[in-house]
Parts: structure tokens; sequence; C-alpha cells
């Protein structure tokens, strides 16, 4: 029997993709049971009729729901962990009040000042969670997709004894941009996943760093064997000028281009702003999105819409894949992991919480071993990795002063008054 707890179920996105990625993998899962759990007792109890309708027919799963982890986690195997407190009105208070005090950020929820309070609202919760499976579920492997991903990750490292791997996406972004100044993968008009498989087979990327802050190491042709970094330099240079000037600049320094993309990346760079249109998060395109999806799993959940396995598609999220090359004893390469630093990037901290790519082997996650990074890049990243340091020691033991160290560190803070004015608004 394989148990999987997700925690954060409640979501109308982490939710329906990790359960229809379940739902495809069945074969290899069971016999399986799906834990669902979510302080939301609606949302939980909506998205328990969701999975019911989607396993139907399923032999082997099974799915429970609570609004109490401790019920669920005894004897898990896997716990798949997406949570964040009061996530889109904090994240639009962690833009706005850094705006209102002169911090030209981009996104605010990762790096800068709305990074450290994005950090000190969620590492609490994270590692109450974690305190929880070390006691009911010693042996599970957490597989955490909440961010601040890096900043969690190391209070999950330095302050408990969980197995963990953090996971994100974003390194498909890298794969994108790539194919879009190249063109050697005509781009489909509809199915994006589809998109995605396409790129992986026809590109070997190798990207490493810190998560949302990574840099392609190499980029080969599959078919051919190309080195294609030559070429990608030489088209990169005639792109328009709206195309990712922040990465191409970046590129132009430091000799690497950044695989995540401006947006996130420029969380992490000083200059980003004068790059990078001021915008911010699209809030209102999140929620019109959200409430689309949760009027879909209302349908399926009540009957009125019909899902059939032969409608459904991998999420392209990896943790059901790793958790069956787990189960079944089985090597798997991975894109991208988020592990400490075991060596795979000797000129990072060994602390650190690096972005590398990854195998599955033996029943363990780990990095492979990327080498050392160019000493410009190795720099601003061993910045941003102590300043995940304080804003750990910051959270856990609620230090204002090394909060306010993490601040007067940040690229995105001009003044100490500034640094002391945020966090006199955003850590009251």
């Amino acid at each position: 029997m394989t148990k999987i707890v997700l925690i954060g179920a409640g979501s109308a996105s982490f939710g329906p993709a990790m359960l229809g990625d379940i739902a495809l993998h069945a074969a290899q899962l069971s016999p399986c049971q799906v834990w669902l759990v979510d302080t939301n007792v609606s949302s939980l109890q909506m998205m328990a009729q969701y999975a019911a309708r989607l396993f139907a027919g399923q032999d082997g799963l099974s799915v429970h729901a609570t609004s109490d982890r401790r019920e669920a986690l005894p004897g898990a195997d896997f716990v798949i962990v997406s949570v964040a407190v009061n996530r889109i009105a904090a994240w639009k208070r962690d833009w706005q009040i850094p705006l209102k005090h002169g911090v030209r950020h981009v996104l605010g929820e990762n790096g800068g000042p709305g990074g450290l309070s994005h950090a000190m609202r969620n590492i609490p919760l994270l590692l109450a969670i974690a305190k929880d499976v070390e006691a009911l579920a010693s042996n599970a492997l957490l597989l955490n997709f909440t961010n601040p991903l890096p900043r969690l990750c190391l209070a999950l490292h330095l302050h408990t004894k969980v197995k963990f791997v953090g996971l994100c996406h974003q390194i498909g972004k890298g794969y994108r941009l790539v194919n879009e100044v190249l063109g050697l993968v005509p781009a489909p008009a509809q199915d994006a996943r589809a998109y995605q498989r396409a790129l992986e087979e026809r590109y070997h990327l190798v990207a490493a760093g810190l998560n949302h802050f990574t840099f392609i190491l190499a980029m080969r042709d599959r078919l051919t064997g190309e080195d294609l970094y030559p070429r990608f330099r030489e088209r990169v240079a005639h792109m328009p000028p709206s195309f990712e000037l922040m990465s191409r600049r970046l590129m132009d320094a430091f000799g690497l281009f950044c695989a995540t993309g401006d947006g996130h990346a420029g969380e992490y760079v000083g200059f980003a702003a004068d790059t990078i249109p001021l915008t911010g998060y699209d809030f209102d395109a999140y929620e019109a999105k959200s409430r689309a999806q949760w009027a879909e799993i209302e349908r399926v959940a009540n009957g009125s819409q019909q899902v059939a396995l032969s409608d459904l598609s991998a999420s392209g999220e990896r943790a059901i894949p790793i958790i069956c090359a787990i189960r079944q004893n089985k090597t798997q390469d991975e894109l991208s992991v988020n592990l400490p630093n075991a060596g795979y990037i000797p000129n990072l901290p060994n602390d650190a919480i690096v972005e590398v790519p990854g195998v599955v082997q033996n029943g363990t996650v780990r990095g492979v071993r990327v080498g050392e990074l160019p000493r410009g890049l190795a720099s601003m990243l061993r910045r941003e990795a102590d300043i995940q340091y304080l804003v750990v020691q910051a959270a856990v033991n609620g230090d204002r002063n090394a909060a306010l160290q993490a601040l007067l560190l940040d690229p995105q803070i001009r003044s100490y008054a500034q640094a002391t004015h945020l966090l006199e608004e955003l850590l009251p």
C-alpha cells in the first residue's frame, strides 16, 4: 500500500494537478491511499468529491479527506505540500508596501522585501507540518512546492530531520525561451504540455543555481549533438528588445543565459527595474483563472461534467513521477530538483539549497554535480544564499535584526532608512 498525503489539496490548481497525475499513474501506484488535507473545509469537501469522481473505476485508488493533518499523516510514504497563508491578499500587500517606500521591484514573491515577508509567513507553517511528519511519518519523503522554495527548504534542512525535495516547474520556461530563439521545434496551436515534451525531446539543457535564478550551463541538440550555445548567442542578439533584456544583459556580462526568464530572476537583480516593466503579478488574471478552475471542479464533483482517463493529461509537475520511480525502484533523471548543496555546485555554500539536475535512484532523490559556476554569477548567488539563511534565522527565532540584515544585503534596497521603514510595515 502506498500512502500519499496532499497538504493544501483544496487549491484549485494544486489539487486537480496532483489528483490527475495520480489517476494517470494508478497502475504504478496501486494499491494507494490518497489523503487530502486542507484547513478550508468547503474547498476540501469539494476536492474530495472531485477526486472520488476522478478515481471512479480505478482499481486500487482510495480517497480520504480531513482538515486535521495529524489524522492523515500516520504511515504516510509521501507528503506533498503546497500551502500559503492568505495567498493573494498577502501577496498584494507584499507588492504594494515596498512600492510605497520606493522599492522598484518586479514580482514581490520570492526575493526582495516581498520575498522576506512571504517567507516569514510560510516558514513557521511548513515547519509545523514537518514536525508532524517527523512525529507521525518519520520515513516519509516530503515534496515541497511552497514558495519561496529555497528559503522554506533551507528551514527544513536546518531545523528538521525530514527527508525532502523542493520541486518547481520553472525550468520549462528555459526550454521555451531557447526555442523562441532557435526555433527547432514548431509551436503547436494549443497543447502546451505536448509542446513542452517535444522541447525536452529535442533540446538537452543543463541548468543550475538557485530556484528561480538558475543559469543554462549547457545547451545541445539531442538529435545531432551540436553545442547550440554559439548559435543561441548569435541569434539572441537580434531578438526584439522586449525579449528577456535583463537575461541577455546578464549573459553578455557573465557568460550564461538565465533559464528562468526575466520575471522571476528579476527579483534577485538590482538593475532589473531598468529593463522589466514594473507591472507586478497579474492578480486579476490569476483570480479569474481560479474562478474558472473552481467552476470546472464543481461540475465534475456534482456529476454534471463527466471526466474520463482519456480526457486527462499529465500536469507537468514532477511529484507523482518521482514517487512512482521510488516505489518501483527505478533510476530516473530529473531536469531540476532543490536540495542541500552536497558539492553539486562547489563554489556555493554547502548548506545552501541549490537547484540542479537530479536523479531518482535506489529509492532516493539526489542532485547531480555540475561543477563551479562562473565567479561573477557565483558571487550573486552566494549573496542570495546568505540572505536566505538570515531570513530563516529571522523566521525561526523571531530575530528582527536578522530580518534587517537580510534587507540591507538585498540588491533591491537602496538605503538604511528604506530597510527600517519596510521592516516596520511588513513585519509589525
